[in-house]
């Protein structure tokens, strides 16, 4: 009887389309960069809504073998340079997505795409497969149709009619053959999308910023009032840069610096919260992680949010709770790790959509000027980068352990992954009963109060009295709402053997291959 072969990857990706790119990459020889590419690729085709191809992103390696980690910031950028001032076309929308929520779309909350040169970037540094190989599992998906996936099914019927609506192309894609709304499972084709990828597979990404592709999107700008220029495409480049180092029990994890927000966040609650492992059945552990949350977040939402030098404010929340630098160095997610021990975290995000699709391009456009709890404070430059919570983390042990872990979720990024890698690195706790456990958040109500969002399986009152003697409310969701994020983890442990968690909260799917 023969024996399987041994897995060479595993992968926590959104979904069984995603899943099953980045088992095709192990199949073809490439590791755990060549999988979570494909994986997150897959994902921005088929999750319209939460996620599309003009999203900015952040890929985090560890490659196996090297000293340290880097981060590919191919975050959105400010647009403008070039163009001459005048009005751009802005819509506001007010949904009741995640509580209520408003949010303004159009062109004119267009920022510039970076994810596609971020994510070639990382297949040419620390890929073993061709462009194209990587791309072709996204390119199928659109040529052929794809289930629409519970993720957009939930989003989608909030922001249809108020947000999808209005552009031409956009809602002819979110309707069936009899004119009626896609629901969750039907199969949906975006039209052009397939000869985009093909383009892109052929051309690389930079067709999305010199070629056909990029000309089709700047003059959709400049004719229904955006802001993105041919100069804002031709000049925009990835940055490598060193990654923000915490210590967690064994664990030497590397996350997102800044000028990134969300890397500064983790890290800072992961050092208030000490040695504790947030166990939601102790109840001093629950107020503890409500205090961290509350005292870290007050200060992301009152200075980080707002600051002009954001890498100064981060270092400074660093500093105030006691972090110190290890000797060694609306959104989805991919984790990977292979059996030589590279660990890949990818976090992508398109805001919460524009609304608007480029002609002839199947190409939905991002709203990442739109996120309006992202974007207080001094307007930005022309090419800089936007604010972004987002996450992509990996870690090392001295055994040779390797961890690829993030989330979407907005603002819940950072209290999500923070209550699965507490009891993970602390307490001995499996990845997938860590990612599990009940959730909360300290939700900062604009002009109000915070208040704390939690799951019914907390053992809360209707108040929540910290330390200090102050008090939040607290508001009850289902266990595994979605709104606490969509943890994926792959793991390579220190004998060599592979896993993946995946959080129900957002359907994902974890696989070995």
């Amino acid at each position: 009887m023969a024996t399987r072969p041994q897995p060479s990857l595993a992968v926590a990706a959104p979904s069984q389309a995603a899943a099953a790119a980045a088992t095709r990459m192990a199949e073809l020889g490439g590791g755990a960069v060549d999988a979570a590419v494909a994986a997150i690729l897959v994902g921005m085709v088929t999750e319209p809504g939460v996620v599309s191809l003009t999203a900015g992103a952040y890929v985090t390696v560890w490659p196996a073998g090297a000293a340290d980690a880097v981060v590919v910031d191919a975050y959105v950028a400010m647009p403008g340079l070039g163009r001459a001032s005048g009005e751009v076309a802005v819509r506001e929308i007010r949904t009741e997505y995640g509580g209520g929520l408003t949010m303004a779309a159009g062109h004119g909350t267009v920022a510039v795409p970076g994810a596609l040169a971020g994510l070639d970037l990382a297949v040419s540094r620390w890929g073993a497969l061709p462009w194209a190989e990587v791309v072709a599992p996204a390119y199928e998906a659109a040529r052929d149709g794809f289930p629409l996936g519970s993720a957009a099914g939930y989003y989608l019927p909030y922001v249809r009619d108020s947000l999808f609506a209005w552009d031409r192309e956009t809602a002819a894609a979110l309707r069936g053959a009899s004119g009626e709304w896609v629901q969750t499972g039907d199969t949906m084709v975006v039209p052009d999308l397939a000869d985009t990828l093909a383009r892109i597979a052929e051309r690389g990404a930079r067709e999305v910023y010199t070629g056909e592709v990029a000309r089709r999107l700047v003059a959709d700008m400049a004719e229904r009032g955006g802001s993105v220029t041919a100069q804002d495409l031709a000049d925009y480049r990835p940055v490598v840069r060193r990654p923000l180092g915490v210590t967690a029990g064994r664990w030497a994890l590397r996350t997102n610096p800044p000028p990134a927000i969300g890397g500064a966040v983790l890290a800072a609650m992961l050092t208030l919260l000490g040695d504790r492992s947030a166990d939601p059945d102790a109840e001093g552990d629950v107020r503890w992680l409500a205090e961290v949350q509350r005292r870290v977040l007050d200060i992301r939402h009152g200075v980080l949010d707002v600051a002009d030098d954001r890498e100064a404010a981060a270092y400074a929340l660093l500093r105030d709770v006691g972090w110190r630098e290890p000797a060694a160095p609306s959104t989805v997610h991919v984790s990977a790790v292979d059996a030589g021990g590279t660990a890949c975290a990818i976090t992508v995000s398109s805001g919460y959509g524009s609304g608007a699709t480029v002609p002839g391009t199947g190409l939905w456009l991002n709203n990442c000027l739109g996120e309006l709890e992202l974007n207080r404070g001094a307007r930005l430059a022309p090419g800089e980068r936007l604010r972004s919570n987002m996450t992509p983390t990996v870690g090392r042990t001295p055994d040779g352990a390797a961890l690829a872990i993030g989330s979407p979720g907005a603002d819940r990024i950072t209290t999500a992954l923070l209550q699965v890698l507490a009891p993970y690195t602390r307490t001995g706790a499996s990845l997938q009963e860590s990612v599990d456990r009940p959730r909360l958040h300290v939700h900062h109500v604009e002009g109000g109060e915070p208040q704390v969002e939690a799951e019914e399986d907390f053992p809360l009152a209707g108040q929540l009295v910290l330390a200090d003697g102050r008090s939040m409310t607290v508001r009850r969701h289902h266990r595994h709402a979605m709104y606490f994020g969509g943890v994926g983890a792959a793991l390579r442990a220190p004998d060599g053997g592979l896993s993946a968690a995946a959080d129900p909260r957002r359907a994902g799917v974890a696989t070995t291959g």
